[in-house]
């Protein structure tokens, strides 16, 4: 965790504020259109702690999640990766999508080690 580059840093943190804020969407329609919301309140709180566990690590935050939380958020960000990479397999090479999915995926590669860090001084 301590190699990563101040640019990654900074794209990793964007990529996961942009994916907790297209998850809170998604959620506000889905609520709106009577949907069921279960998988998406348990993305949106696992992308969520993804995120505070990597401005734990790098800018020092503090989190109050248990070893049971941070368990759950690294198995449901894990569970994430095979639509991603489907999805990133689909998108044309060089397209703003496909970058896109390239630093989503890398975000939550290290939001998982920045969770497998704090599991270990819990």
């Amino acid at each position: 965790m301590e190699n990563v580059s101040i640019e990654d840093r900074s794209e990793s943190i964007n990529s996961l504020q942009s994916t907790v804020r297209k998850l809170e969407n998604a959620l506000s329609q889905m609520t709106q259109n009577g949907s069921s919301t279960t998988l998406v309140k348990k993305r949106l709180k696992a992308v969520s702690i993804g995120l505070s566990m990597l401005e734990h690590v790098w800018n020092k935050k503090p989190h109050q999640f248990t070893k049971e939380e941070l368990a759950e958020a690294r198995d449901t960000i894990t569970r994430l990766f095979p639509s991603i990479e489907n999805s990133y397999a689909k998108s044309k090479a060089g397209s703003p999508q496909k970058t896109l999915l390239e630093r989503r995926m890398r975000a939550l590669e290290l939001a998982i080690q920045a969770i497998d860090n704090s599991e270990m001084d819990l």
